[in-house]
């Protein structure tokens, strides 16, 4: 069998780049707006917006309406380790979700949830005490008269909106969404909108 062409003429980069993105809520996951989301105000926030690097990709999404670390790269192969759920590359997610979650609830999640797309791997999920972060813009609107609470998930796979579709399944829906792990990367020390380069 022949050797791919397309992967041939792509080298390694000559010098490997790394950088965590603390990803704000309401911007892409991407370098341009390419869809038809634009407001009478201009088009929406993306990483162009943020980060003034060429050539370094987003390694995996994260919805316009979740938050937290983004992790981007110029290399094409752990830009795929990173993506792609065949690695098993633990993330994990700070949910807010609406209701008072039972212990069955979190085993549910903890044990692999059952979603149009199939059942999902097992999971790590446990109730967490509300975790120190900043503000959301906008903010999370709350109702009075229904509770909510904190749970930290660990995926090895990256659905599309798996944690709030999971939660959804669970009776819990989420109210917001933070990740806070890639792998051994964490969010700490990186503000909204704020990035650093390994």
């Amino acid at each position: 069998m022949s050797p791919n062409p397309r992967k041939a003429l792509r080298p390694r980069p000559a010098r490997r780049r790394v950088i965590l993105f603390n990803k704000p809520y309401g911007c892409l996951s991407q370098f341009t707006d390419k869809g038809t989301g634009g407001t009478a105000e201009g088009a929406r926030a993306t990483l162009s917006d943020f980060i003034d690097i060429a050539d370094v990709y987003p390694a995996g999404r994260l919805d316009r309406d979740s938050e937290g670390l983004l992790v981007l790269t110029n290399d094409g192969k752990l830009q795929a380790q990173i993506a792609s759920p065949k690695f098993k590359r633990p993330k994990t997610y700070l949910a807010q979700v609406e209701g008072a979650p039972a212990p069955d609830q979190i085993a549910a999640l903890a044990a692999g949830v059952t979603l149009k797309d199939g059942p999902t791997r097992p999971a790590e999920a446990q109730l967490i005490p509300a975790p120190s972060l900043w503000e959301r813009d906008p903010p999370v609107r709350y109702r009075k008269t229904v509770p909510d609470a904190w749970v930290e998930i660990t995926l090895t796979e990256g659905r599309n909106r798996q944690v709030r579709r999971m939660c959804a399944a669970v009776g819990l829906p989420c109210l917001r969404l933070v990740r806070w792990r890639v792998g051994d990367w964490t969010l700490d020390g990186l503000a909204p909108g704020s990035w650093r380069e390994l």
